[in-house]
């Protein structure tokens, strides 16, 4: 029995998103993600348009998908899982999704082929158990500009580096979420 969740809004709701068994895969919530693009469609003053988000560990493309179909100008995921990057780019050209790029590797590896790009949203939601937070989030530091935000999900709370500004948190069962701002540099 194939698995799957849809996207919440935009463009493409209610589309269907396939979510591979890929080991760990946790794909995020209908409900978690419609309270980040909310808290998103505030922070943003509605304008998505000309943003730019990484989804570092896109599993299923929830995050991805989701930032694409409310009408972000590029999004660029990163998997390493075969069966997932295979379900990815099926989506993806079935949408006609031409704002979409997906990297094949380990998030680490992918980041530093990165050092040019600069991102509005960086999306973190990591395999569980493997101890990516906070250095995870000093690795993407350099990624964001001036005023970027990072979204993470968690076993637990993330205590954020002094880089970061802790602007929302919620929890959806053994999911804590975050978004985080990046501190103005003086």
């Amino acid at each position: 029995m194939t698995k799957y969740i849809r996207i919440v809004g935009g463009q493409w709701r209610r589309t269907p998103i396939d979510v591979p068994e890929v080991v760990g895969l946790r794909p995020t919530p209908d409900r978690v993600r419609e309270t980040l693009f909310n808290w998103l469609q505030h922070l943003w003053q509605g304008e998505f348009d000309d943003k730019q988000v990484l989804d570092l560990f896109a599993g299923s493309g929830a995050l991805g998908f989701e930032a694409a179909s409310r009408g972000v100008a590029y999004v660029q995921m990163v998997e390493q899982s075969t069966e997932a990057i295979a379900s990815l780019r099926k989506l993806r050209d079935r949408l006609g999704a031409k704002n979409v790029r997906i990297h094949a590797g380990h998030a680490k590896k992918i980041l530093t082929r990165l050092d040019h790009t600069r991102f509005d949203l960086i999306c973190l939601d990591p395999p569980f158990g493997q101890q990516w937070f906070p250095d995870l989030l000093d690795d993407v530091l350099p990624l964001l500009n001036s005023h970027g935000l990072v979204y993470a999900e968690a076993e637990q709370i993330i205590e954020p580096p002094q880089s970061y500004i802790a602007l929302r948190q919620g929890r959806a069962g053994a999911v804590h979420y975050q978004l985080l701002q990046r501190r103005e540099i003086t």
